[in-house]
């Protein structure tokens, strides 16, 4: 985006996508995506504090999350999984900017409270750690 262009950008046209090792694409359809901070590290050879990505969405029939996590607690998730999260101009087509988590595994899957009494979406939140974060 060049210097003339930037102006501020709301924050509710995004996409989120989980991508598999082959390159394939899943949109995931987020209603909210919580960033970690993204702290520098002055010692290279200590690892980082893990800093978990928050995917957050209204719970329905999709098992994409909940699949991703359930494999991931039998030990059989697949490692090479990137998430990409793309901020759109309020055109919805292009892309303002983009953060690619890599190497991201699930660590936890929770579920907003059941309400007899009340009438929320059932809220599906999943924290994701990763080994790295590229921004463009």
């Amino acid at each position: 985006m060049s210097g003339q262009d930037a102006r501020p950008v709301i924050g509710n046209h995004f996409r989120v996508e989980i991508v598999d090792g082959n390159g394939h694409a899943t949109e995931v359809g987020c209603s909210e995506v919580v960033f970690p901070a993204l702290a520098v590290h002055a010692d290279a050879q200590s690892p980082p504090a893990e800093e978990r990505l928050v995917l957050r969405r209204a719970a329905n029939g999709d098992r994409v999350l909940h699949d991703w996590w359930a494999k991931a607690c039998n030990g059989r998730a697949p490692r090479r999984r990137s998430v990409r999260v793309t901020l759109l101009a309020p055109d919805h087509e292009r892309a303002v900017k983009r953060w690619r988590f890599r190497n991201a595994r699930p660590t936890s899957l929770h579920y907003s409270p059941l309400d007899a009494m009340g009438n929320a979406l059932v809220m599906e939140s999943l924290a994701v750690a990763f080994d790295s974060v590229e921004i463009e």
